[in-house]
């Protein structure tokens, strides 16, 4: 599909759809700021996805979209009041500004969007390896693989990370 033909669809869709979407996002989430913001950004998603066929069901494909958006809103909520916990416990003198402070929780919200993408297996042993400092050798004997399995495992999930960094 053209790049025209397919902004006259998501035009097409936009107009018959959004109000469905935006009610639907307002009893989700209680309220109409919200609902407006992710379907605001549930329709940026869908211009930007740029599909090559017009799409047979819609709106499964728009509530799809604004349910992952709700999902990665709750994770940003939840890794921010944990960040905000851990910063109420440290002294004033070491607490970064708030510029800083925007700065790591944007990093600690795409680092849980890259794991969020490894299978379980892959995080754990990402994590392991990464946070605890652990072999390969005692991660294989705590899973229950090998260690060459291990290994090829986290570099699977370093290959994830580091695309994800360099194609951004």
């Amino acid at each position: 599909m053209s790049s025209s033909a397919f902004r006259d669809d998501v035009h097409h869709i936009y107009q018959a759809h959004h109000p469905w979407l935006h009610g639907i996002l307002r009893r989700k989430l209680g309220n109409a700021s919200d609902a407006a913001d992710v379907a605001h950004d549930t329709f940026e998603r869908l211009l930007r996805a740029e599909l090559a066929a017009p799409l047979l069901e819609p709106r499964a494909y728009l509530r799809t979209i604004a349910d992952r958006l709700i999902v990665g809103r709750a994770r940003r909520g939840a890794i921010e009041s944990a960040y905000l916990e851990t910063l109420a416990a440290l002294p004033q003198s070491v607490t970064p500004s708030p510029e800083h402070r925007l700065e790591i929780l944007e990093t600690l919200t795409q680092i849980m969007g890259l794991l969020d993408g490894l299978t379980q297996t892959s995080r754990r042993i990402f994590l392991l390896v990464q946070l605890d400092g652990h072999s390969y050798e005692d991660i294989g004997v705590m899973l229950g693989m090998t260690a060459n399995a291990v290994q090829k495992s986290f570099a699977r999930a370093l290959v994830r990370c580091y695309s994800a960094i360099y194609d951004a």
